[in-house]
């Protein structure tokens, strides 16, 4: 089935994107959340034309985005966590902790555009993704350290 998305989906696509989904995900899931259309012929050349007359500002965009992820360059950053005599920290870091981070440092980035490389539980250095535009992925260095 193929459907029109409407939203970045993590894992699907981007908006404006034709996916091809399985029936179920696209029937149950994408279409009823207001996430996707179904990818009729008329709906391909409404996505086209407005494609075609937001290149454009895509083009800002994409640029606004290489700009910030210029701007954060090589930043570390410090992430405080309660954690036991053996380094493991209680509970996990999380994307909110690592957005609020940035934030801090003047960089606004949102939690649902930020990925963990592996689960970090315990103290030392990690990388994290930051998905600032589709074409557009920065990896920023972060330590946990004990609060």
């Amino acid at each position: 089935m193929e459907v029109i998305l409407k939203d970045d989906v993590k894992g699907v696509g981007y908006k404006n994107d034709i996916v091809t989904v399985k029936p179920g995900f696209g029937r149950n899931y994408l279409i009823p959340q207001g996430l996707a259309e179904m990818a009729t012929p008329s709906a391909r050349k409404v996505v086209a034309e407005n494609i075609r007359q937001a290149s454009h500002k895509a083009e800002k965009i994409q640029k606004d985005a290489q700009e910030l992820a210029n701007r954060i360059g090589e930043t570390t950053l410090e992430i405080p966590a309660k954690a036991g005599e053996t380094g493991k920290i209680f509970g996990a870091v999380t994307t909110l902790q690592i957005s609020e981070a940035l934030k801090s440092l003047g960089y606004d980035v949102d939690r649902k555009r930020i990925d963990f490389d592996q689960e970090v539980k315990s103290l030392g250095e990690y990388t994290a993704t930051l998905n600032l535009h589709k074409e557009v992925k920065h990896q920023i260095r972060f330590n946990v350290v004990a609060a």
